[in-house]
């Protein structure tokens, strides 16, 4: 009998490649079936009570692509590798020593292998020309330090390990907080990085009242005689300690030309990015007990130190009814059932993965965090016959959102009953955190009575593999990029094929429709203008408890003041963090529809990015 399952070959090929159980010349997955039998059961036998009811549950969830766990599930569960099922984790404070350094360098190294994307806040490096002392050198900065992280990823890369991809994070306030800006003007250096700005809520007071800006570091941290005997002391939070600590001011910039300064960078060669480092902290659900400063490589986790989460969406293309008619409608009941089923499934990857660290495993056992998202928004809303560009589009996605995160804490609450709430949990501290104090009074009554399983329930991520497993739906919660393109991929023998992709919706239309005209719902993200963007992204924040990950599509012939309107606009609005990408001669573009291919600027490519 032939499977049908993959409606396009590049589906095919990303299963084969990424996702198919294999061990040498051996092919243990003989369909992609034998490959959700796999996820199903290995999850499943976490189950104490009736394991074969929750694998066949597991399986029709995963059947056809209702649910998409992310890709180090999918590759990993269930097989001999050893490798982590999670996708991304954020590493260890980098203390500012040598051997510290090169420890945790390490540690990167390790976890990368394993297939995990890293995240890194280089803050606690000293800035570039302070004396130290005591071993009679000069510290050369964080940004001389990241080059070496670059060229371990390059190396582990060449070793054919799953693709792992990092992200660095430097404070606002460091003193090389500008050469980390203008750190990849240079086309080959840091390709594998992606870089994001901590913007504090201090910088963007410091901006509006057109201030001077002070660029400090802890001053215990400074050498007596050094840079640290002179300039005023200001107390900040820094990580690596508990508590504010004197820091020494070591130079003062004007804040709106740093602002500026980093609008450029971002507008010229889409870096860096910028996090909101204070809004994501404060609506952390575990800011009682951590202060995050870094987030995985796409931006979608803020974690704290050896922090890890695994990732999951739900396809929403295959929840709507009647597409293309009059009566089209998304089933709700079909989208709540899977989220249900998707919690347990997570919240089980969490006690059968391994991890490449044993601080990471302590971590994610604490926390429990998982990260239940969507996907195949875009086509999703094409397919009921509404623009991506409307308040109609934005307010269906907000009520998706919303139904997937108030399910998901209520399934939630049912694993704490059952199984027990997660050992970092403190419940008066939790019920009184930001985002809790937003979800329906049912769901804050139950965790004060029962617990919760989760920490952390929600995230949209960057569903680029896993969407083109699903048959090409859209990613995540971007419009479709367009309805046919090419795209080139790797194969497992490291030659190149070109394929020729088409959206799923498109061609479901063509499927149903022939040669008709396309409904006006069929827009894609060059039709969409960038402050569109900006308000899906909005529209869906107050459902999710991590972050978003979302590329906001910007014109080449877009005007700074404008492009620089829209980070003012993100903050304003209460994102945690803002990324655009402006196709230009030096971004090139994201993919390519004509007949040139350009290289793909940032780290997080099909063959490399984390899920």
């Amino acid at each position: 009998m032939t499977d049908t399952t993959f409606k396009t070959g590049i589906s095919r090929h990303i299963w084969d490649t990424k996702y198919r159980y294999r061990d040498g010349g051996i092919a243990y997955d003989a369909t992609i079936h034998d490959t959700w039998y796999r996820i199903a059961h290995a999850l499943a036998a976490n189950e104490s009570g009736d394991p074969a009811s929750w694998q066949s549950a597991f399986y029709n969830a995963l059947r056809d692509f209702y649910f998409l766990p992310g890709g180090r599930i999918q590759a990993g569960a269930g097989t001999k590798h050893r490798v982590t099922l999670f996708n991304c984790f954020v590493m260890g404070i980098v203390n500012d020593s040598m051997e510290a350094i090169f420890e945790a360098l390490k540690e990167g190294a390790v976890t990368m292998q394993q297939g995990g994307g890293v995240g890194y806040d280089f803050s606690t490096l000293r800035p570039r020309g302070v004396i130290a002392h005591s071993v009679g050198s000069v510290a050369s900065g964080p940004v001389s330090f990241m080059r070496i992280w670059d060229s371990m990823c390059a190396t582990v890369l060449s070793t054919g390990a799953r693709r792992g991809a990092m992200m660095a994070t430097l404070r606002c306030d460091h003193p090389d907080v500008e050469e980390f800006i203008d750190a990849k003007r240079e086309a080959a250096q840091l390709r594998h990085f992606n870089l994001s700005v901590l913007i504090s809520d201090e910088f963007m007071q410091a901006i509006h009242d057109d201030a001077q800006w002070a660029l400090v570091f802890p001053a215990s941290q400074l050498d007596e005689g050094g840079a640290a005997g002179a300039g005023d002391m200001v107390n900040k939070h820094w990580p690596g300690f508990d508590h504010p600590v004197p820091c020494r001011v070591l130079r003062r910039v004007r804040a709106r030309d740093l602002w500026s300064r980093i609008m450029r960078a971002t507008y010229d060669y889409a870096e860096p990015g910028v996090l909101f480092i204070d809004q994501i902290n404060r609506l952390n659900n575990l800011c009682y007990r951590e202060r995050i400063s870094a987030t995985n490589p796409c931006g979608e986790i803020p974690l704290p130190p050896y922090g890890a989460c695994n990732l999951g969406s739900i396809n929403l293309t295959k929840y709507v009814v009647d597409p293309f008619s009059a009566s089209a409608h998304l089933d709700m009941d079909g989208v709540r059932g899977v989220a249900r089923t998707a919690v347990r499934m997570m919240d089980n990857v969490i006690d059968v993965s391994r991890f490449p660290l044993e601080a990471q495993q302590h971590q994610a056992a604490g926390s429990r965090r998982i990260g239940l998202g969507m996907t195949g928004l875009a086509d999703a809303l094409i397919m009921l016959g509404i623009r991506y560009d409307t308040a109609k589009a934005r307010n269906t996605a907000a009520m998706v959102m919303g139904e997937i995160c108030h399910t998901a804490y209520r399934m939630s609450i049912e694993l704490a009953r059952e199984k027990g709430p997660f050992p970092f949990f403190d419940r008066d501290a939790y019920l009184a955190g930001a985002f809790i104090k937003t979800l329906p009074e049912d769901i804050r009554a139950g965790i004060a009575q029962f617990g919760i399983r989760n920490s952390h329930l929600t995230a949209i991520a960057p569903t680029g593999t896993i969407s083109l497993l699903a048959n090409n739906v859209s990613s995540g919660l971007e419009p479709v990029f367009a309805y046919q393109f090419r795209r080139r991929v790797l194969e497992l023998d490291g030659r190149y094929t070109e394929y020729q992709l088409v959206d799923y919706a498109y061609q479901l239309w063509r499927s149903m429709n022939g040669d008709a005209p396309l409904p006006a719902a069929f827009i894609d993200a060059h039709g969409v203008a960038p402050e569109i963007h900006l308000e899906m992204q909005s529209a869906l924040q107050p459902y999710v408890d991590s972050a978003i990950s979302k590329t906001i599509n910007v014109p080449e012939n877009y005007g700074f003041e404008a492009f620089k309107d829209l980070y003012q606009k993100a903050y304003d609005k209460g994102l945690k963090g803002c990324t655009t990408f402006r196709s230009n001669s030096i971004t090139g573009a994201i993919l390519a529809t004509g007949s040139e291919y350009a290289e793909s600027h940032h780290c997080c490519s099909l063959e490399r990015e984390a899920d």
